[in-house]
């Protein structure tokens, strides 16, 4: 049956290098610290290459930096979407309700228009919209996920 599992992994991953799988899933204590892995074993544990005395790994390649500069710029993008949803869903939950909101000199020369923004459906209009704002900045949040790398 681990012949069987081996000979998917393989399949699988073909570029992978050879690893002693059975001295790796058979530690005597798997729940060893790294650091207290001897060198010869931590090269294969971490399924990377060893160069020189097998105690540092191979550096990233550029690719791998690339890839990592677009998951972090992929990270920020969301995470400043959601803070800008949250805080105009805020700014149009509350303004509405605020004297400001119909008090201002934008509005002072249109007192028809001033009518109109002053009324009740408006406002509840406008809550509601910064609810949705909301609702869609917490969704993006909640269903963020990053595509898994093989």
């Amino acid at each position: 049956m681990f012949a069987k599992r081996l000979g998917a992994c393989e399949e699988l991953f073909p570029n992978r290098a050879a690893i002693d799988w059975e001295k790796n899933l058979l530690r005597p204590e798997p729940n060893l610290p790294l650091n207290r892995i001897p060198s010869s074993q931590l090269g294969s544990e971490l399924g990377r290459e060893s160069s020189g005395s097998g105690t540092q790994l191979a550096p990233p390649t550029e690719a791998e930096n690339h890839s990592r500069l677009i998951v972090w710029i992929h990270r920020l993008s969301i995470l400043s979407f959601v803070f800008l949803c949250a805080v105009v869903g805020v700014l149009l939950v509350i303004l509405p309700w605020r004297p400001e909101w119909t008090d201002n000199h934008l509005l002072a020369g249109s007192p028809q228009f001033q009518t109109f923004i002053s009324q009740g459906f408006v406002r509840g209009l406008c809550s509601g919209l910064g609810v949705l704002d909301i609702w869609i900045g917490f969704w993006e949040a909640v269903h963020y996920h990053e595509d898994k790398r093989i």
